[in-house]
């Protein structure tokens, strides 16, 4: 440290030096003087030097890659010194780990959904302070590591004393491959069900999948179809117009372009696969012949789905279906006991594709038809390849706020996986979309809530004018609408439990499969769409959130959060009283006890068993033995006995 010292005023004199001499004009020289000079005297040397020794002696070095100055500032306030990682370029030893790869997304394998830009050179300190004092810190060991990329710090190397934001092989349940194949694995883990909260998915890139997607969406359309003629008859009845079927108020229009299709026999094919499905689940089937099965072939699917799309979109002509409605009905109770899902499903039978390993929206598209769907997934075959490709199905009934679709983005905490601990964060966001919404179009604009797509498209002006410009909402303009509403109770009733339900549930799954580590934590941003009955459904869970202040919204709670994190992380471990601001412990799991290890030595303790009398000797049977009624003495006494 003394040599760091010396060569830092070394230094500060050659530059006061070198701007005396290159400056001609007696002005600019006084000028460029009061600018170049060193600021720090002997004082703050001192000063630097005594804050730098308590913060080595109390194990207070911290080291951040990013764009995070509201961490920088609180660890700082905590008397926290920072180890600048662009000040070295030496490869880092077991204090300083890993390779220090400055990559602004970290959707690889992460699921990172945000620009956090990771250049610590764009963030110049004017406090030249700090920056002497992380010169004199640049050999110490780091004990706190926040970066926004996983694979910068490798946390096998690390000592125990030191802490880091990630924990590794998290992309279990941070992407969306992850997610989709650990949830199906929850009955091992609780007696919940995963379709009551995470829209079912499957992963196209596999060759069973796609078939069971593909059986999926027939069904789908089957009972899209039998939703669609009750809820025709309803409208019908009730002499109003549901905003999910699509009409053609003019007759001549009508009749110029309307085809007419066979409703009863579409009614009936659906009621049979409806009926087949049913049995399957039972495995009722098992007792029924082959011959009297009736499977649909490939022509017969692809001449109903092409009749169902002409039904639902209002392009068919439609003759008198009201004696099926009470089978369609019934049909229906039957099918909702088995699927949770089918409320949020709508009649359009819309899916939503994703990319598996990106964030940020990027390469999310919907579509309604099958054929379109399959030929989407295939024109990417590095995707293929990879097995990245995901299909879910897509909420087409969700809670609108003035006609406009939305999204929450819900922060939680992982403190530790072995017993599992969760903070959950009491405040989140709403992102709205900037148009309307409607099923009439399968635009981004209109179904992507994300806000790296939303900002920069220009809000519609047919939306209503209580949606702001940079469609952002906090939680607490949203309770403010579920008032207006009077559905103010059912945040605290339905949305808050379900959310923490379904974030615990996700969590179970992937316990065994992440790297627990001690001193170890991570923020995840867990987004979630809510159906007409404000029941929370999971659609995608973010490591590395963004903590950009885009908004007035975010510049207030991702401050908020950054700082309660550190409370959490650091306040708690020295007082456990201590404020942990809005996080709220959720879950802590039960410790499991782990059998003491007593070596390699193998001992087998036990106890001889004591058989029964032995039985005779068998007699051969090659022989026939002769019958006598008397009794026959042995001659031979040996033999006998």
């Amino acid at each position: 440290m003394e040599k760091v010292t010396a060569e830092i005023q070394q230094r500060d004199q050659e530059e006061a030096k070198g701007n005396r001499q290159t400056t001609t004009h007696p002005g600019a020289r006084v000028c460029r003087n009061l600018v170049s000079l060193p600021v720090l005297n002997l004082g703050r040397l001192r000063e630097a030097k005594a804050l730098v020794d308590k913060a080595v002696k109390m194990h207070k070095v911290f080291s951040i890659q990013g764009r995070y100055p509201v961490i920088r500032e609180a660890l700082r306030a905590r008397g926290w010194v920072e180890q600048r990682m662009v000040c070295s370029k030496r490869q880092v030893h077991h204090h300083r780990s890993g390779e220090r790869r400055a990559s602004s997304n970290d959707a690889g394998d992460n699921g990172t959904d945000d620009d956090n830009s990771n250049d610590p050179e764009k963030e110049q300190n004017p406090d030249r302070l700090h920056n002497l004092m992380s010169r004199l810190v640049q050999n110490e060991m780091v004990y706190f590591y926040w970066t926004n990329c996983r694979d910068a710090i490798k946390t096998n190397s690390l000592h125990k004393e030191q802490m880091t934001n990630h924990f590794a092989k998290a992309g279990s349940f941070t992407t969306k491959t992850g997610l989709c194949l650990n949830l199906r694995n929850l009955k091992w883990f609780d007696s919940a069900d995963p379709d009551t909260f995470f829209p079912r998915c499957y992963r196209l890139a596999a060759l069973d999948e796609r078939h069971d997607f593909i059986d999926d969406y027939r069904r789908t359309a089957c009972t899209s179809l039998l939703k669609y003629i009750v809820e025709r008859d309803q409208d019908v009845q009730g002499q109003r117009i549901s905003h999910s079927i699509q009409t053609v108020k003019d007759k001549k229009l009508r009749k110029q372009w309307s085809r007419p299709v066979d409703i009863s026999q579409m009614i009936n094919s659906a009621l049979r696969v409806c009926q087949e499905f049913l049995e399957s689940l039972d495995h009722s089937d098992l007792d029924t012949s082959l011959d009297t099965q009736c499977t649909p072939t490939q022509e017969e699917w692809a001449k109903f789905l092409d009749s169902y799309y002409l039904v639902v979109h209002g392009e068919a002509e439609i003759k008198s279906s009201d004696y099926l409605v009470p089978r369609c009905e019934a049909m229906l109770q039957r099918m909702k006991r088995v699927n949770p899902q089918l409320d949020m499903e709508g009649i359009h039978n819309i899916w939503i594709i994703k990319p598996g390993a990106k964030s940020r929206g990027r390469g999310i598209k919907c579509a309604n038809r099958l054929d379109q769907i399959l030929s989407l997934v295939d024109g990417d075959p590095k995707l293929i390849r990879e097995s990245k490709w995901v299909v879910q199905k897509y909420l087409e009934r969700p809670f609108l706020i003035h006609g406009t679709k939305f999204d929450v983005r819900q922060w939680f905490l992982v403190t530790n996986w072995n017993p599992l601990t969760v903070w959950f964060y009491k405040k989140c966001y709403l992102r709205f979309s900037t148009q309307p919404y409607t099923l009439d179009k399968m635009d981004s604009s209109v179904h992507l809530c994300n806000n790296s797509i939303q900002k920069h498209l220009r809000p519609s002006l047919q939306r209503h004018r209580s949606i702001p410009a940079d469609n952002m909402w906090s939680v607490d303009q949203f309770k403010t609408f579920l008032c207006t509403q009077d559905q103010e109770a059912q945040w605290d009733t339905v949305v808050v439990p379900g959310m923490k339900s379904a974030l615990i549930h996700t969590l179970q799954t992937a316990q065994d499969l992440i790297e627990s580590r001690k001193n170890t934590f991570e923020l995840y941003g867990a987004d979630f769409m809510f159906d007409r009955d404000l029941c929370p459904w999971l659609i995608e869970i973010n490591a590395s959130p963004t903590m950009a202040p885009s908004t007035p919204v975010t510049a207030r709670l991702c401050a908020a959060v950054q700082e309660d994190t550190l409370r959490v992380v650091l306040d708690r471990r020295v007082d456990c009283t201590a404020n942990t601001g809005d996080f709220q412990l959720i879950h802590r799991q039960a410790a499991v006890e782990v059998p003491r290890y007593v070596g390699i030595n193998l001992l087998v303790e036990g106890f001889t068993l004591k058989g029964p009398c032995p039985p005779p000797p068998l007699k051969s049977c090659s022989r026939s033995v002769p019958r006598h009624r008397g009794r026959i003495k042995a001659k031979n006494p040996l033999a006998e006995k």
